[in-house]
């Protein structure tokens, strides 16, 4: 099926001079698809000598129909997700991460990114996933630091006393 470009204020020979006066790759590529729809391609012709398929192509001639040469470049797209937490509240799950839980009042004896996303919810009312709790833990360069597990019924002079007696090696 045939394309139509309704807009012709540019002629398939201007279109190819913007194309390599444009320093955008990608702009100068749909410009030139363009152009061999212009000089009478079809459509599947144009997309393939561009490296485009041909609903891609159709979108662009859309695109370029409605918003002229400005519309065959990409739009600024958005920065990324919004932070979620104020630095004013990393700065507090900072220091409770430096300072510990309280079993009494958190019900647990060590934090966990779960744990972490469940006291922010409920002091600050914003919803983490839990992989985002850890990249807000290493954004504040917060490690897991985990100390080597003791027996409760390990003898620390047993210990001592058994390194005096062995041989080095």
């Amino acid at each position: 099926m045939a394309i139509e470009v309704v807009r012709l204020e540019h002629s398939a020979v201007a279109l190819r001079r913007a194309a390599s006066r444009c320093s955008d790759a990608r702009a100068s590529r749909r410009m030139l698809a363009i152009a061999h729809v212009l000089d009478g391609r079809s459509r599947a012709e144009a997309a393939q000598s561009c490296g485009m398929d041909r609903q891609t192509l159709r979108d662009w001639v859309h695109r370029y129909n409605a918003e002229g040469l400005a519309g065959l470049s990409n739009r600024p797209g958005q920065p990324g997700p919004k932070r979620r937490l104020s630095p004013e509240q990393a700065a507090q799950v900072e220091a409770w991460v430096n300072q510990g839980p309280t079993l009494a009042e958190h019900g647990v004896v060590r934090w966990r990114c779960v744990d972490l996303r469940d006291a922010i919810a409920a002091r600050f009312g914003v919803t983490l996933h839990e992989g985002t709790v850890g990249k807000l833990l290493r954004g504040l360069n917060l490690r897991r630091l985990s100390v080597r597990p003791q027996h409760p019924q390990s003898n620390p002079q047993a210990q001592e006393a058994y390194k005096k007696t062995s041989r080095a090696c």
